[in-house]
């Protein structure tokens, strides 16, 4: 498990970004968890910038405000599970000979001095060994992930003065896998788009673990204001556009200027996501799949941006892949589900990440409380 501050608390989750927060607590069942409470917030523009907090006061009353007004239980807890931001992370998977764990944390930090371009001694390292999907390894796969000691204390301060008690921190696209991997585990690459407001978040997985990720400037909002400029509308109007007609061709003219508008943003993605496609065949072999799978055949749309109509079928159609809508729920409800979560289905593709914290706090110990 990878975090870079571990309790062992009952906590709830909580998703940072740029400019909005999100909030969710589950609770373990007989069979499988529920969701108890969730909320969020937007944040004021320079609260946190790229990753890195510029205000925590702000950070702090912001999130004290949005734990005050989250829909279904109140949340009494102070214990939290919390996102650190993918955009200032590192993350790699090296490969080790077998050693034991002592030995294992020196190795990890000599050769993270390989591939990270910062002092050893100005960064958080966290590890996790990787078991194999097959074959019987005689070294091992260990996955390593680092942040500024800086952007980490920003992070554990801000909480603190909003009264909470970090259970744990961990990487956003770590926290992202943990939702829509089905059982933590896929025998296949996938290639996971995490489309937000602000930015896109790319993150391969495959086997039990992350292999890669990266930030890209393209994000949902990119398609409102394409909207706007073309038919010459305030954003709130291009967002009821792009929400109604998305990358579907209607037959009225309006859907047909929308579909217009966006396709632009929509080739961007294209572009994007075909270099990472590529990159995994080129610079990650080693993943002890099999002969078969040297190509990622899978991709997954994830946050609040999987919303657009037709853009997993737009992609498709480039990208010759399968492209799916990733399931938050699919660690969390059993299969035989009869009760209907208290966040419909559209609504949390942006709660993706917080679940998935949640998810991490709720198998926790019991609750100090």
């Amino acid at each position: 498990m990878m975090g870079f501050l571990t309790l062992h608390p009952r906590a709830f989750g909580l998703d940072l970004s740029d400019l909005s927060l999100k909030v969710a607590q589950l609770e373990k069942k007989r069979q499988g968890f529920r969701l108890v409470s969730y909320g969020g917030g937007e944040l004021a523009e320079g609260v946190i910038e790229g990753g890195e907090i510029k205000d925590e006061e702000k950070l702090a009353a912001s999130i004290q405000k949005a734990l005050k007004q989250v829909k279904g239980k109140k949340i009494h807890t102070r214990y939290v599970v919390a996102a650190l931001p993918e955009e200032r992370a590192f993350v790699q998977v090296i490969q080790i000979p077998r050693m034991k764990r002592e030995e294992m944390m020196v190795a990890v930090r000599f050769q993270a001095e390989n591939f990270i371009p910062y002092p050893i001694d100005t960064l958080y390292i966290d590890s996790a060994v990787i078991p194999p999907v097959h074959n019987h390894l005689d070294h091992l796969d260990v996955l390593v992930a680092s942040l500024p000691r800086a952007i980490v204390d920003s992070y554990m301060s801000a909480l603190e003065k909003a009264g909470l008690v970090p259970a744990a921190l961990e990487i956003d696209a770590i926290a992202l896998t943990r939702a829509v991997v089905g059982k933590g585990v896929s025998p296949i690459p996938i290639l996971l788009v995490d489309v937000g407001k602000v930015r896109t978040k790319l993150s391969i997985f495959s086997g039990y673990s992350v292999r890669f990720t990266t930030s890209l400037s393209l994000s949902s909002q990119q398609f409102t204001e394409a909207v706007a400029r073309t038919l010459h509308v305030d954003e709130e109007k291009a967002e009821e556009f792009k929400r109604q007609y998305g990358l579907y061709v209607p037959e009225d003219a309006l859907g047909q200027e929308v579909f217009r508008a966006i396709v632009p943003v929509a080739n961007d993605f294209i572009e994007q996501i075909s270099k990472y496609l590529e990159y995994y065949e080129t610079h990650l072999p080693h993943q002890h799949l099999g002969k078969s799978q040297t190509t990622i055949k899978k991709v997954m749309l994830c946050g609040g941006g999987a919303n657009l109509k037709g853009f997993p079928e737009f992609l498709m159609r480039s990208l010759k892949v399968e492209v799916v809508i990733g399931d938050p729920w699919v660690n969390i409800l059993p299969r035989n589900a009869q009760e209907l979560p208290l966040l419909p289905f559209q609504e949390s593709l942006s709660y993706s990440c917080a679940l998935g914290l949640a998810l991490r706090g709720a198998q926790r110990g019991k609750s100090y409380d």
